[in-house]
């Protein structure tokens, strides 16, 4: 199957420009922030690039495959989409469209609790194959109605937040009224009139809400006892007593996401989790935290053979996914590239981002002359 691939916007960064012209700017910046000075997000991605591959030119070899196993399924490639919160705000209907790329490409595609599409709408678009993201409600009726009704949409894999005890401290959004829940103020709508394509997919598609938690909202809420609700449901600290149920509760795979210590990852194989997401939450919770790849390195050595390791933040190219898949993740997922993709090019945003990671990834494995995904690691050059 040909999919669509817009050569003038053969990078991320080439969408990420695009994007910026075309969403209100307090869209584009809760997109694009990280939290206080933006050192993390930054680190993410330079210190992903220190990694290099050593190319191995006159061995045998005959042609590199993307496809890739995670948790007993193929997958065309070794990346996946990140949950992403309030994503029908930074651009209409987007949650849709990258659910839809995801199916005809066949990669994973995680839904967050807070995004702007339900539950059982991203199960009907991935045809039973989206993940959920969850945050911890603070009632268990809650909580075990939202595992009800995944499981009635066959979600197959489970992904607990632990990386949000406290939402980060982020001045963009504190400015633009974007600390949970948004609001629109006058500048706001004034950026809004200056973005027609963004206003008037806004228009057809309704204004986003929290598709997944909104049958648990009261109807009429104001900005103030939205947020005060929000606040009062949801509790970002984990521990092992709320752990347990949901691994007693939840009858498919279990994943932690989140995770940069080795204390961390030893707890999730304890707890009987089937897989880790080595995450700083897009470098969007702690400033003066690692970058990913270096607690991914040490993780993956010390416990790939008993749990599955996988990473996000930080990666933004075919070479990031295969820097990250050298220093030993069994997958990578990618959050921000993605929203830049649709942000830049709407309904085709997701095929486009999606056809040209592949692309890249693939040229890499050619050039380096690595038959499969899981031999990156052989290709990877060590620190003396």
């Amino acid at each position: 199957m040909a999919f669509p691939f817009n050569t003038e916007y053969p990078s991320i960064e080439s969408l990420r420009e695009r994007a910026q012209k075309r969403m209100p700017r307090f869209a584009f910046e809760y997109l694009d922030g990280g939290c206080n000075e933006n050192i993390n997000i930054k680190r993410n991605t330079d210190e992903i690039r220190e990694i290099q591959l050593k190319p191995r030119y006159l061995k045998n070899y005959s042609n590199s495959k993307l496809e890739t196993e995670l948790f007993g399924v193929k997958y065309d490639a070794p990346f996946g989409i990140s949950p992403i919160g309030l994503q029908g705000l930074m651009w209409p209907n987007a949650p849709e469209i990258l659910a839809k790329a995801s199916l005809k490409h066949n990669i994973p595609f995680i839904l967050s609790t807070v995004t702007t599409t339900s539950i059982e709408r991203a199960s009907e678009l991935t045809e039973g194959r989206a993940w959920f993201q969850l945050y911890h409600p603070t009632e268990d009726w809650l909580r075990d109605d939202i595992l009800k009704r995944a499981e009635a949409a066959e979600v197959p894999v489970l992904v607990i937040l632990c990386d949000v005890p406290t939402f980060g401290y982020r001045p963009k959004e504190i400015r633009n009224g974007l600390a949970m829940p948004p609001q629109m103020n006058f500048r706001n709508v004034w950026q809004v009139m200056g973005k027609p394509s963004w206003a008037m997919q806004t228009l057809k598609h309704g204004a986003p809400n929290f598709a997944t938690m909104k049958k648990y909202m009261d109807k009429g809420m104001s900005i103030k006892q939205l947020g005060a609700w929000m606040n009062a449901t949801f509790s970002g600290r984990l521990n092992e007593e709320k752990i347990k149920p949901l691994r007693d509760l939840w009858k498919g795979k279990l994943v932690l996401k989140g995770v940069v210590s080795d204390e961390d990852a030893e707890e999730a194989i304890r707890l009987g989790f089937d897989g880790i997401i080595v995450s700083n939450h897009g470098g969007r919770q702690l400033d003066a935290g690692e970058s990913t790849i270096k607690p991914l390195a040490h993780i993956a050595e010390k416990y790939k053979d008993r749990i599955t390791v996988m990473m996000d933040s930080g990666i933004r190219s075919g070479p990031d996914i295969a820097r990250v898949m050298s220093s030993g993740a069994d997958f990578s997922f990618l959050g921000r590239s993605f929203m830049y993709g649709v942000g830049a090019l709407g309904d085709q945003g997701g095929d486009h981002t999606i056809a040209m990671l592949k692309m890249q990834l693939q040229q890499v494995l050619e050039q380096v002359c690595c038959e499969k995904v899981t031999d990156l690691p052989k290709y990877l050059v060590k620190e003396k």
